[in-house]
């Protein structure tokens, strides 16, 4: 990784604070100077396979919760950053369309807008489930591990997962790690140790407050955003992942839109020309995702099991 993106991102590490208190802004994406490769060439055949709505307002509107790496708020409230930033630029290209974002306060919120017609997608990444895709389309993307993030020093003595049975862990309400935190607790509960105890929260930069603050010992997220998190904030924080003796799976993360929109198919060919033209490639690997990449896009990975 280049001395200019690791400068970029810590900039953007530093404007977690005040991505918490946007809930509801509307940014365009594509403000920031990402490094990325030369713009896509719009592809006629998918821009002319996007609902009318889409063509006619030559907009792709995702919801989006402060989520680093994924989606970094900048301090002037206008800028996203991150691996999403980067996808949606490339989508947005390869249709033809601009995008925007716009900062929701966690999944439930994201969901609840797309139902309502605010947004056309969101990116996640979200755990793709069965009962959700009775409502909405998924593209999964990229597989995921459960870390938790304990700050330097702290004296609750968590040195692996299994330390955190009575434990108190933040994390992100109806997220694929709350998830891997319910089967941790059935770990805890086997091995005759109490349940770890579960602080839900908004999104991830909050559960990372939370932990630092000594309300919560340890904050859950992604691998991904623990890497991410040691990396930018070195000294500060250390992490632990859980295994699958511990009960950890490995989950598909994926972009929804709702059925209804029928964007569906047309998203999922444009991940799959991203596949295919090495962007997602590029983009996974420019983040240090190359553990949790898939092979190719899959349209609807839980329905289809």
């Amino acid at each position: 990784m280049g001395s200019s993106l690791r400068q970029w991102r810590r900039s953007s590490l530093a404007a977690v604070a005040a991505g918490l208190v946007l809930a509801g802004c509307t940014v365009e994406d594509g403000a920031a100077p990402a490094p990325t490769a030369a713009a896509l060439t719009a592809d006629t055949a998918l821009h002319d396979q996007l609902p009318q709505a889409v063509k006619d307002s030559g907009v792709l509107r995702f919801a989006g919760d402060s989520h680093p790496p994924y989606r970094t708020v900048g301090p002037d409230g206008k800028t996203v950053t991150g691996i999403d930033h980067d996808f949606q630029q490339a989508l947005g290209q390869l249709l033809g369309v601009r995008t925007e974002t716009t900062i929701v306060s966690g999944l439930p919120a994201a969901l609840q807008g797309m139902l309502s017609g605010r947004y056309e997608a969101f990116n996640g990444p979200v755990k793709a489930t069965a009962e959700r895709e009775k409502q909405f389309d998924t593209v999964t993307w990229m597989t995921t591990r459960t870390s938790y993030v304990i700050p330097e020093g702290s004296a609750a003595g968590i040195k692996q997962a299994a330390d955190l049975c009575g434990k108190r862990v933040a994390v992100v309400t109806a997220s694929v790690v709350e998830d891997q935190l319910a089967k941790l607790s059935k770990f805890c509960e086997g091995a005759r140790k109490p349940a770890v105890q579960v602080v839900g929260l908004d999104d991830t930069n909050a559960t990372l407050l939370a932990a630092k603050s000594g309300r919560a010992e340890a904050a859950g997220m992604t691998q991904a955003a623990a890497i991410d998190v040691t990396t930018q904030q070195k000294g500060q924080y250390e992490y632990v992942t859980q295994t699958e003796e511990q009960g950890a799976t490995k989950d598909n993360l994926a972009l929804y839109t709702p059925k209804a929109g029928k964007l569906g198919p047309v998203l999922q060919k444009a991940f799959e020309e991203l596949f295919r033209n090495g962007t997602y490639t590029r983009i996974m690997h420019q983040w240090g995702l190359d553990d949790v990449t898939v092979p190719q896009p899959v349209f609807d990975a839980a329905s289809a099991k």
